[in-house]
């Protein structure tokens, strides 16, 4: 069977020659995915002032945020799977359309209801954007220049998010929380004049149905695993909710491999989980993206709890380690074409882990930001090496007219990872937080006491409320929450070590620089690992 990729950009297969035009081309789809990885993160600066303006519980500001993680997770490979064949730019604009349309909705929203239809549709909107950038990247560039576009991309993918945090936390500072929202709507008006500019057409000429069955099935998975690691934290990991949620997961999971393993067209051949970047390249995207998330929520607590900190300062100190990310992205085709893919991504892992030993080594209440911030650092360069060429290894495994179902792997994987890395790295910190609060409680009153167990920042708010004691237990508060990052950061680091470990026996193959599918069906590939 063999099936061709026809593009207005020449003959089946061809590649964008002309420099200017892969410029403009990259820009596109780098402004769009900027304006998704924006609005996955620009709504935890703003809990509050939503709690306010739609008299919100917790839990439902909550959903604000998570119910747009969840449908884009939900819904990346069917609608990637979309983009291959009915054509990338149409789907890219399609997605950009609902997408911003959703967004202005959501700064307009005047009830609860419309806010979570709205987060909801834009979480559509991004999974039909995500996956699409990736795949007009490894579909039109040419073997020599598509690392280093992939390497933007990647950038862009992993530091976007606190640039997004922090301009959304000057929005909020300087306005309301409205204006979160005008940010996307104005990336997105960019993204689609430059989409219809210079962003070629290119999709899966076949005659093969689509999946439907793998689709929906996928679609359930995705959604019982996320729920069951977002509200696991929450609900408890033992609620009947959070159980369920689980089981159906795990049973749509099981059943969707089974039967992709019986169709001769899947929506995506399990078995190329067998070649090793593929494997390798997701579960390191798996890891990193997980600790990443994790760290960032024992940051948070640390520079408001500990150090005292805004919310827009504790944003703006993040930017370094976001800033080398990027730059380390950028860098990592070029360390990758000296020294191999996977000699790259086992220094980025390492790296990373060592940041994470670092900090767990130095922080103290009284060590301050300068204690952190090497281990920041090294994270930064670190994980920035490891992204891109494990994204690279995703798409490299599948053929160029599969690219948006490669891009849409890629993108759960992100997504699952950072799922993941906040409820257990969360859990850790949580646990160790009250192990060791417990043995510095002593003399304080029951109810304080209670309260102080709940959390680092339950624990400041009820010292306003014990006169003499306040300082005695601000102090203790901090200092457990210090013992609860070291925990969490001992245990990123134990997984860091793992990964290294398993990257060094099973990672990527050196492949010539930049190749990516070769064109070639799934089935010649499986045929290659038998």
């Amino acid at each position: 069977m063999s099936t061709n990729r026809s593009s207005d950009a020449g003959a089946p297969g061809e590649t964008i020659q002309d420099p200017r035009r892969r410029r403009a081309i990259l820009a596109g789809v780098c402004v769009a995915l900027m304006a998704v990885i924006a609005s996955v993160s620009g709504l935890n600066v703003a809990q509050s002032q939503l709690t306010v303006a739609f008299d919100a519980s917790q839990t439902e500001v909550l959903w604000f945020i998570n119910i747009y993680t969840i449908s884009l997770a939900a819904l990346l490979l069917p609608l990637g799977a979309m983009g291959d064949r009915w054509g990338r730019r149409p789907v890219l604009l399609a997605g950009l359309l609902v997408f911003g349309t959703a967004s202005a909705a959501a700064g307009l929203a005047t009830s609860s209801e419309i806010m979570l239809a709205a987060r909801f549709l834009s979480g559509v909107g991004a999974a039909m954007i995500m996956p699409v950038t990736l795949a007009v990247i490894t579909s039109t560039f040419p073997d020599e220049e598509r690392s280093k576009a992939i390497g933007a991309w990647t950038g862009i993918a992993g530091g976007g998010g606190i640039l997004g945090m922090y301009l959304s936390a000057v929005l909020v500072d300087l306005a309301s929380w409205r204006w979160l929202f005008v940010l996307p709507v104005v990336l997105v008006v960019v993204a689609i004049v430059m989409a219809l500019r210079s962003i070629p057409n290119s999709r899966e000429a076949s005659g093969r149905g689509f999946d439907a069955v793998g689709s929906l099935s996928s679609v359930v998975a995705v959604v019982g695993l996320v729920f069951f690691l977002h509200e696991g934290p929450e609900r408890g990991w033992t609620a009947p909710a959070t159980l369920l949620s689980l089981i159906v997961g795990v049973i749509a999971a099981a059943g969707f491999v089974a039967w992709e393993l019986r169709r001769q067209a899947p929506l995506l051949d399990v078995r190329l989980f067998r070649e090793r970047g593929l494997a390798s390249g997701s579960v390191s995207l798996l890891t990193v993206f997980g600790v990443q998330a994790g760290i960032f929520v024992v940051l948070f607590p640390y520079f408001q709890a500990v150090l005292g900190w805004s919310g827009l300062r504790s944003t703006l100190a993040l930017m370094p380690m976001a800033l080398l990310m990027m730059l380390a992205s950028g860098l990592a085709p070029r360390v990758a074409a000296r020294v191999g893919s996977r000699s790259t991504m086992a220094s980025g892992i390492f790296l990373g882990g060592a940041g994470l030993v670092i900090m767990a080594t130095l922080v103290s209440v009284d060590g301050g930001y300068l204690s952190i911030l090497p281990g920041m650092l090294s994270m930064g360069l670190g994980m920035g090496l490891t992204m891109t060429p494990s994204t690279e290894a995703i798409t490299t495994a599948l053929p160029r007219e599969r690219q948006g179902v490669a891009s849409a792997l890629n993108d759960v994987t992100r997504e699952f990872g950072t799922a993941l890395g906040v409820a257990l790295l969360g859990a850790v910190l949580t646990a160790g937080y009250r192990r060791a609060v417990d043995s510095r409680l002593a003399g304080m009153p029951d109810g304080t006491a209670v309260t102080a167990r709940e959390g680092v920042a339950n624990a400041l708010a009820a010292a306003d409320g014990v006169g003499p004691q306040a300082q005695a237990l601000t102090r203790a508060a901090q200092e457990a929450f210090v013992d609860g990052w070291q925990q969490a950061m001992w245990a990123g680091a134990a997984v860091m070590a793992v990964l290294f470990v398993y990257v060094l026996a099973r990672g990527p193959r050196q492949r010539p620089q930049g190749s990516v599918g070769n064109s070639r069906e799934p089935d010649d590939v499986v045929a290659d690992l038998r």
